[in-house]
């Protein structure tokens, strides 16, 4: 889009679009020409025989024929033979017959012989009824000739008018314009309404992308110090986390174009295009002076270039990115234009898209902590009309590990299992049940399951409730259900994890217990194991891979890591076979030593598991407060990162009034010293 798209949307109403004429009228000579054609080829004329046409001439029906061109014979009936049913039903079926013929055709060999035989037939027929020959030698030169120039002009318009279209952007194709940039245009009368203040938990990234828009704002601000405007921002992080959205906010708050478009839109099956489309969008950027330009997903043509790859697999890819890093910082470089990115694989990206003077900023948008959080509800629930009691910090801590994206979808959701209910306001039960919906997946309570299969499932979520209640360093437990979640989710617990950066291998070891803890219930209570464990196993699985390979939390391995990011999927292993059996080995030893460990727990705490299996078999959900009235206290400070945070921040409020009103003390003695000095 080159033009201003303001003016572009204007549409009069009365008036119809300027390319319909032109369609009209192709369509309307088209059809011409077809008629032409089908008119001359079939005629208004009957065909019938010699014989027939000897039959009708001893009778005296025929007035006159005409020999056309010295092949065929028309003939014309007389007004009154014309009238006779047998010759008025087969004539009425002719499109163009009428009274004055003609009305019948055949064919002939030679005009003479014809003349001689027609003298034969009327040897006998009065005066009166003898035929009228006229002869026409020059039929059909006309016609033929219009037809063909007809079909000349109508191809030759034809072609001009598709290829006009073509050419201008119209809905008949794209085939010259395919080199052209797909990128969306923002600018002052095309402004998106999203700004800086509809993103909220992202404050670091925030900043750092408001600079960019002061950047071009003001530049004399920081070229007078000798600085430079960075040319690129690459915004890194996990899906959801809203990247796009601080992309969205940049368009909303510059003052400057913004041109938008996704890593995708250079991807086109013809070679060169993708090149073409990368200069073509530098090429409109700078016309435009001071310019933001940003490509979501630029994984998409951004990925690294490998070696040894087979010839031509991703050439086509390769000559877009070497396009667009010429472009970038290239020998003719413009630095009124500023590249915003975004993606959420940085690791495959190409090093030369990386370095300083591409991409000179890399913004790390990751998932919110709890402050970032609440502040993602607070603009979130704006729109929602609230019961009392909803608590954005409540919510902000029962959401641990959530991005801004699934916050979004936990405020729809309750407010559509609101309105489900007929609510006038959406509580804070709905958005319980929202959390539940977006983390287990959607409740089955009219899934049929035999009151055998009830009791396993109920067995196996007691085991893992009872496993957590009882290790010092499992998350705590808020809900456990046995109602059907999700496709094949036959019970539900749902904990909340301890917002850490980093476990030590205490807390991993209780994480496995804790998992294994339904299939360890199963065991014990029913002396056989189901499938049920599936989801636990992998997890497990994976958590005790990654202690003794990544982590080195293993002393036969040693403190080692074989984590390599860069490694393809099918690449080497960093190690030989008999250090990947070793792993194998000392995997299979921790979980088993995890799984012992369970066994003995719950062995130990067998009436609590059985009253917990009891009470789901009854109630089908229990919360930790059914928990503590059951089996009592959990026998460890179980503080969640929320609680501590507010009791921190309540005392460093306490504080720091209580330190206000000692320098309120100072000053009025201050004052008082003063007014006694002055007496």
């Amino acid at each position: 889009m080159t033009g201003n798209p303001k003016k572009n949307n204007r549409v009069n109403p009365n008036s119809a679009p300027k390319g319909n004429f032109q369609v009209w009228l192709l369509l309307a000579l088209i059809v011409g020409v077809l008629g032409i054609t089908w008119m001359n080829s079939q005629g208004s004329a009957s065909d019938i025989s010699l014989f027939e046409f000897e039959k009708m001439v001893k009778e005296g029906d025929v007035r006159e024929i005409t020999i056309v061109n010295k092949d065929f014979v028309e003939v014309t009936l007389d007004t009154e033979a014309f009238k006779k049913p047998m010759y008025k039903d087969q004539l009425d079926d002719r499109p163009f017959s009428g009274v004055y013929g003609p009305h019948f055709t055949f064919q002939i060999v030679d005009a003479n012989q014809f003349l001689e035989k027609l003298d034969q037939i009327q040897a006998d027929v009065p005066a009166d009824k003898q035929v009228i020959v006229k002869a026409d030698n020059n039929r059909g030169e006309l016609g033929s000739q219009f037809l063909s120039w007809s079909i000349i002009i109508a191809f030759l318009f034809g072609f001009w008018f598709l290829m006009r279209r073509m050419a201008g952007g119209g809905t008949g194709g794209q085939i010259f314009n395919i080199g052209k940039s797909k990128a969306a245009l923002f600018d002052a009368e095309n402004k998106v309404k999203i700004t800086f203040n509809d993103v909220a938990g992202l404050d670091e990234a925030k900043e750092e992308v408001e600079e960019i828009v002061q950047f071009l704002k003001n530049p004399s601000k920081y070229t007078n110090l000798g600085g430079k405007i960075p040319k690129g921002v690459l915004l890194v992080g996990p899906p959801g986390t809203g990247k796009t959205l601080l992309a969205k906010a940049v368009a909303g708050e510059a003052g400057v174009p913004f041109f938008s478009l996704s890593g995708s839109d250079f991807v086109e099956m013809f070679v060169g295009v993708g090149a073409a489309r990368v200069r073509d969008l530098f090429k409109q950027a700078k016309e435009k002076g001071r310019a933001i330009i940003f490509i979501d997903e630029i994984d998409a043509i951004g990925r690294s270039r490998g070696k040894g790859q087979m010839p031509g697999s991703n050439d086509e890819r390769e000559n877009t990115l070497n396009s667009l890093l010429v472009e970038m910082d290239g020998f003719a470089t413009d630095s009124g234009v500023i590249i915003l990115a975004a993606t959420n694989r940085p690791d495959v990206l190409d090093n030369a898209l990386l370095r300083p003077g591409r991409f000179d900023r890399q913004i790390s948008v990751d998932k919110p902590d709890i402050i970032g959080r609440e502040q993602i509800f607070k603009v979130h629930l704006m729109p929602i009309k609230l019961a009392e009691g909803v608590k954005p910090k409540e919510l902000a801590a029962q959401t641990p590990g959530f991005a801004g994206a699934e916050i979004a979808n936990v405020c729809n959701e309750a407010a559509l299992i609101a309105a489900r209910k007929e609510k006038n306001a959406v509580e804070m039960e709905d958005f319980q049940a929202a959390i539940d919906r977006v983390i287990g997946g959607l409740e089955k309570k009219n899934k049929i399951i035999s009151p055998d299969e009830k009791k396993i499932v109920a067995y196996h979520e007691a085991g893992h409730a009872v496993a957590g209640w009882f290790l010092e360093h499992a998350d705590p437990l808020v809900k456990v259900s046995i109602v059907p979640r999700g496709v094949a989710a036959l019970g539900y617990a749902q904990y909340l994890p301890k917002e850490q950066f980093l476990h030590t291998t205490e807390q991993m070891l209780d994480e496995i217990c804790m998992t294994l803890g339904g299939r360890a219930a199963e065991e014990i209570v029913f002396g056989k194991i189901s499938t049920g464990a599936l989801s636990d196993l992998e997890r497990t699985t994976k958590m005790a891979y990654s202690m003794i390979s990544i982590y080195g939390m293993n002393k036969e391995i040693g403190h080692v890591s074989f984590y390599d990011p860069n490694r393809s999927e099918f690449g080497s292993r960093p190690y030989s076979e008999a250090t990947a059996e070793k792993i194998d080995e000392e995997v299979k030893k921790f979980i088993q030593d995890a799984y012992a460990r369970t066994i003995d727990l719950l062995n130990s705490k067998r009436q609590e598991l059985e009253i917990l299996a009891q009470q789901l078999l009854d109630k089908e959900i229990l919360y930790q407060s059914d928990l503590e009235k059951l089996i009592g206290q959990r026998p460890f400070e179980q503080k969640t990162t929320y609680q501590k945070f507010t009791e921190a921040k309540e005392q460093k409020e306490a504080t720091q009034s209580a330190e206000t009103v000692e320098e309120v003390k100072e000053d009025v003695k201050k004052e008082e010293s003063k007014e006694t000095d002055s007496e």
